[in-house]
């Protein structure tokens, strides 16, 4: 069978009564739909970009413009995270058909940081760079090709930190490591 909810497509999966009855679970987020199991179905609910962009913004409770939404639906509409410049978004917004000004672009994802939807990784105190990928782990920036990656955070370990002055407390930690290729011989 298939139905539609919330404009996406909908799967049913028969299960046998034993199964489903164990297992009444959601499962959020994977790659591009969600799965519900419902007494004896399983329901898949595909998404489109645009809907699972303004789903990332209803979760902080931010409003969903439709340019919020557009780049919302740039940032997270395949559901993996991603690393942006300002500058690189504002170029995929152009790429789509999306009029967007660069400032806006700005303000956007300044407005996403403050929700808690990305945070802001800087490089040489001057370049920026917005991700996704909200929980604590180091980064790799690649020096000769100005980007930014995520680094595997259980092969870092810090064992110390110097403590904070009177008066001030840390905030966080930031690591970021600068890579740059080898040349080979």
């Amino acid at each position: 069978m298939q139905g539609s909810h919330h404009g996406g497509r909908v799967h049913y999966v028969a299960f046998p009564p034993r199964v489903a009855g164990l297992y009444r679970l959601r499962i959020e987020q994977l790659c591009l739909s969600d799965l519900y199991i419902t007494g004896n179905h399983m329901v898949r609910i595909m998404q489109t970009a645009q809907e699972r962009g303004s789903t990332w913004l209803a979760g902080a409770g931010v409003r969903p413009t439709k340019q919020r939404v557009a780049l919302a639906a740039l940032l997270v509409g395949d559901g993996k995270d991603r690393h942006v410049t300002a500058e690189s978004l504002f170029a995929s917004a152009r790429a789509e058909g999306d009029t967007v000004s660069l400032a806006t672009v700005y303000n956007t994802l300044r407005a996403f940081c403050d929700a808690g939807l990305m945070q802001e990784v800087t490089v040489d105190g001057a370049k920026s760079y917005f991700d996704t990928n909200t929980h604590d782990h180091p980064h790799f920036f690649w020096e000769d090709e100005d980007r930014l990656t995520d680094a595997p955070s259980d092969q870092l370990v810090i064992s110390k930190l110097p403590e904070a002055p009177d008066g001030a407390e840390i905030a966080s930690v930031d690591v970021v490591i600068r890579l740059r290729r080898t040349t080979s011989d």
